[in-house]
Formats: C-alpha cells, structure tokens, sequence
C-alpha cells in the first residue's frame, strides 16, 4: 500500500519558467564557481532584481554528496530569511533549461573583498560597524538552525548606505545531526576551518572560524595564513597558529584583537561557542570607543529548533569520481585533535544534571544485652556499635561509577582525507 501513498502524496509538478521571456537580462553583474548572475528586469512586475541561475551540472555534483539527507536546495533556504543584513529572495524556481533559478533583490554596492583591498575611508570610518552587521546576519542565520559554510568576503556586498548584505546559499546546511557528521567538506580553503579540512565532526563554529579570518582580513588586508595556493598552505590551518592581529595592526582595540584571535583558535572548543558572544565583545568595544555609557548586556543565546545530544561518526567517501575537489593527506595536529563532543548549535539554556541519591545509610539499632558478671565486676563492658551495610557500601560504589560513565566524553574520532572546492 506504501505506493498508494506516495501515488497520492506525489507534489504536483513545478512549472519551469522560460527566464528569456520572463525576463530582460541587462549584464552579468557576477560569475561565481557554481551560477552566473545578471541584472535583469521582471517583465511581470517592472522591477530590477538580481536574477541568479545555477549551472546544471555542478549542481547535480553537489546534490549528489548529501544523498538520502533531504538537504533543501538554495531557493528553498533563501526566501526564508527575513533579516536587514541577508539580501531578500523573492522566489525561486526552475527554468525550462533545468536550472535552478533565484530572483533576489538588486543591490547597489560593491563586495567586502573590494572594501578590503582599497583600505578606502568607508572601510576605516565604518570597519566595526560592518563587522557588527556581518555577525548580527550570521547569528540571525544560526538561530534559523542553518550552517552557512562558506563565509568570506567574496559572499558579502555592501551597500551605498554601508549597509552588509550576506548572500550565497548553495553550500547551506542545516545544523542537525545527519549533517555534522564527518564527510562532506566544501568550502573555500582560506576560510575552512581545521575540523573541516581534517574531515571531523563540524558545527557552527566552522562559521565563527569563517568569521574570525574574515574580521582579520577587514583590518590587515591579510589573512591569518599565507593564501592557501596550494595544500601545503591549507595544512597551516592545522599545524601553525595564525598572525596576531596586534603584530600587524598597531592600533588595534585589545578587545577586538582578542575576540578575533579566539574565534581564530585551531581546536574548536578554544573557540567561541557561537557568534552572539563575539558580538557582545565587539558591541562593547565599539560603545567605549564611540564614548558611550557601557551597559552590560544580557546575553541570550539562540534557541535552536532542536535540543539533543549528537553522536558523531566518521562517514567514508566512496565516490572516486573527479567531483572538483583535491584529494589530501593529513598531519598529524601537534597540540590536540580530539575534540570534545559538541551540543546542537544554539541549545536552550543547559539544564543542571539530575541528581542521583545514594542509598541512604541507616544505623542498626543497638541490641542491649545484659553484661555478664564477670565484665560488671571488671567494667569492661562496652557499648554496640552499629554496622555499615555492606549492601549499602557497594550500592554507593556502583553510583559513583555510573556517574562518572556518564560525564564521560566520547571524544575518539578518525581523521579521513580532505578536499577542497576549486
């Protein structure tokens, strides 16, 4: 009967739009690794919108690598986020030609890496400002329970009113349990972080990683390693430890120099937790600068869509077909690669363990017994004392056992090769 079901449960097929008519392609404003982007004109409503259209065949390829995950598409991600920092998705579809199209808003501006090259007075005047929206964008996204898991300056525009806009959502996962496992690793090499390259379990925190390099790169036009050209300098992100920020930037505020080098930290629980205190440190640091009455704000961390306890694995790659990406050995991490195990991102607040009660030691009454004449006569007569239970004793070892099994991490995980996005 199940295909009763799914007979009757089937959606109705998408209409595929043909986009030469839909739409007046003015220029190609963008060419990214996996779609092309034009400015174009909606014939159906006049307005001037971002028209993005995925390569068909580089899309199958990624879709391929989350088989049997039900991971959402682009489009599906991108009309869901409602935030001023995340450019607007209008709607998306797929066009006659079997692409996957999106239909966003038009943003006037210029990209970060722009920004970050030129050092021009909009970086110096508005640095933290954009550095604040930036992590406002990406907490917001967090607290939808996504990964964005391509941050870097090539994926953000800023507007004429220097406003951030986070855009790119093809590598988008959702932050469950099927999709922290080791095994997929996409990205770009300069802004991965250590777990992803070395094929470990990964959270958020590959994205406060992302965040950090890119908040160092707004400040020294540089990043924490030597570009990643070739494998040897992606390994750095593994083996060596990244630029201090203070050694490059004179000026730099101690407060911000310290929340980027921990969000930059090789072992993710050195690492900030999530981006909500990031912002707390760089929202201070800007109030004290701009002379403003600090207040200590109150910290509400993200309530993630689920609240459980994940178990990680190390998932093998089985495909041996040419899918874009270098295969590459690993180095042994000098300092530490076993990683304690990670909540789902954005828990509600952790609730205090259950206290277990131990059995309750209860005392024997004494038996009194009449003293003999010769111990009346010799006063040696003592008192009873009452015996501990040995069931008592060994009920109270088998807790303590039980507990100490229980806070136990299962941190022991295997190291798989890497790749990486051309």
């Amino acid at each position: 009967m199940s295909f009763l079901k799914d007979l009757f449960n089937r959606k109705p097929a998408e209409a595929k739009v043909d986009l030469t008519r839909r739409f007046d392609l003015v220029a190609r404003v963008g060419q990214g690794s996996m779609s092309r982007v034009w400015r174009a004109r909606d014939t159906m409503t006049g307005k001037i919108v971002a028209l993005k259209v995925l390569d068909v065949a580089k899309t199958i390829r990624l879709e391929q690598r989350f088989v049997g995950l039900d991971r959402p598409n682009e489009g599906t991600v991108a009309v869901t986020l409602k935030h001023p920092h995340i450019v607007q998705t209008f709607e998306h579809g797929v066009s006659v030609k079997d692409e996957q199209f999106l239909v966003m808003e038009f943003v006037e501006g210029v990209g970060l890496g722009y920004l970050i090259d030129m050092q021009n007075e909009v970086m110096r005047e508005n640095r933290l400002q954009l550095i604040i929206q930036l992590g406002s964008a990406l907490e917001y996204f967090h607290k939808e329970n996504w990964i964005h898991r391509d941050l870097c300056p090539r994926n953000v525009l800023v507007d004429r009113e220097n406003q951030i806009k986070l855009i790119d959502f093809g590598l988008v996962v959702p932050n469950t349990a099927d999709f922290q496992k080791p095994g997929n690793r996409t990205g770009t090499p300069n802004y991965m972080a250590p777990e992803l390259i070395k094929r470990q379990k990964t959270d958020q925190r590959i994205d406060v990683f992302a965040y950090a390099t890119t908040c160092f790169e707004m400040f020294t036009k540089r990043l924490p390693w030597d570009a990643a050209e070739t494998l040897e300098t992606v390994m750095q992100h593994i083996n060596t430890p990244p630029a201090d920020i203070r050694e490059l930037v004179d000026d730099i505020d101690e407060q911000v120099a310290e929340t980027i080098m921990r969000g930059l930290e090789r072992n993710p629980k050195d690492r900030w937790a999530t981006i909500t205190r990031m912002l707390v440190q760089f929202r201070k640091a800007l109030a004290r600068l701009n002379g403003e009455e600090e207040l200590e704000p109150e910290i509400i961390e993200p309530v993630a869509k689920q609240n459980s306890k994940v178990k990680y694995w190390v998932q093998e790659d089985e495909d041996d077909e040419d899918d874009g990406f270098e295969e590459a050995a690993l180095f042994e991490d000098p300092d530490d690669d076993e990683y304690e195990e990670a909540e789902l991102l954005e828990e509600a607040p952790p609730v205090a363990p259950k206290k277990v009660d131990k059995p309750k030691r209860t005392r024997k009454p004494v038996k009194k017994t009449k003293a003999s004449k010769a111990e009346k006569a010799t006063g040696t007569s003592k008192p009873g004392k009452a015996k501990k239970s040995s069931k008592g004793r060994k009920a109270n070892k088998a807790d303590k056992v039980s507990e100490a099994e229980a806070e136990a991490d299962d941190d022991d995980y295997e190291d798989a090769d890497a790749y990486f996005e051309d």
